[in-house]
């Protein structure tokens, strides 16, 4: 049986389903590309984005890969000289300024906390942590009080004895903040968590003072119930919000700052106008501390 051949016309009228499958192929690989970009990962967009605008804008040209992963602080820039030349700048010459320094001190500080508290922080009671301008040091109000008192227990004596230890070997500013929960107190001395806070922290600083640490460097404030960590709906969360912090000040600004505004609330834009401000630099000559009738004054012998 002969198999008859398909006309012409036949043959040119199947053409339509190779367009119409060039068609469907285009339109899946758009609504894919859609999808794609529509959601994006806003950490490596403003990657991208701060890369092209150093490129276009002619500064900060970026010599390493975009980070596609978790995005990181980023490195110090490289040095990267022209070839057969040199580095610009040779690090091992530059000196060290005042912020390294107060910087590495802190870092020593939350070392030696660490290490001293790690089964407090094990357990939760105690935490450390810090930034480039302060370190600090969370301690559970259960750890050092009683229930409605502002005197720090017998128990505490040991923990706040081996703080003092640690912290009166450096002269940096300390901070201590008191914070409550937002039940009312029912009884006692204080009329408010505000009087409760504030009297708690003024009893750390009592005790680090007892213990050697110098009371000039020290300032004590309560914020009561209104800076919580967590929610005081639960009996967990009032308890994590009653707790005291022991903040260790880069320099005096810091300490400034963190009074007005609280460790919890300084944002990034008082952060930079603390990092702008300059230090006066020391004059010589010894400075010496004169009382008078009117009070004590400060004067500084010139000859040192």
């Amino acid at each position: 049986m002969t198999r008859r051949r398909r006309t012409r016309d036949e043959q040119h009228s199947d053409r339509w389903v190779v367009s119409y499958a060039d068609f469907i192929t285009l339109l899946l690989a758009f609504f894919v590309v859609m999808y794609s970009i529509s959601s994006v990962n806003d950490g490596k967009f403003r990657v991208l984005s701060q890369s092209l605008e150093g490129i276009f804008r002619g500064v900060d040209h970026s010599f390493d890969p975009i980070q596609l992963g978790d995005i990181r602080a980023r490195r110090d820039r490289r040095d990267i000289g022209l070839i057969d030349q040199t580095p610009s700048v040779d690090a091992s010459t530059v000196p060290k300024t005042l912020a390294d320094e107060e910087a590495k001190e802190l870092k020593e500080i939350e070392r030696d906390a660490t290490k001293r508290f790690q089964e407090l922080i094990a357990d939760g009671e105690l935490s450390v942590s810090s930034n480039r301008l302060w370190m600090e040091i969370e301690i559970q109000s259960g750890l050092l009080f009683a229930s409605g008192s502002a005197q720090p227990g017998i128990d505490a004596d040991p923990i706040l004895e081996a703080l003092a230890t640690i912290l009166k070997n450096y002269e940096n500013p300390l901070h201590v903040e008191g914070f409550t929960d937002d039940r009312p107190i029912q009884q006692g001395i204080f009329p408010s968590n505000w009087e409760l806070s504030a009297a708690r922290a003024a009893g750390i600083v009592r005790v680090l003072a007892h213990f050697g640490v110098a009371p000039e460097r020290m300032a004590a404030v309560g914020f009561g119930q209104y800076q919580p960590k967590v929610s005081n709906v639960s009996a967990r969360g009032r308890s994590i919000n009653r707790r005291v912090k022991i903040i260790v000040a880069r320099d005096e600004r810091v300490r400034k700052a963190l009074t007005s505004y609280g460790s919890d609330y300084v944002s990034d834009d008082v952060v930079e106008t603390i990092l702008k401000e300059k230090i006066k630099p020391s004059t010589s000559g010894e400075v010496k501390e004169i009382e008078t009738e009117q009070g004590v004054l400060f004067t500084q012998d010139p000859d040192g």
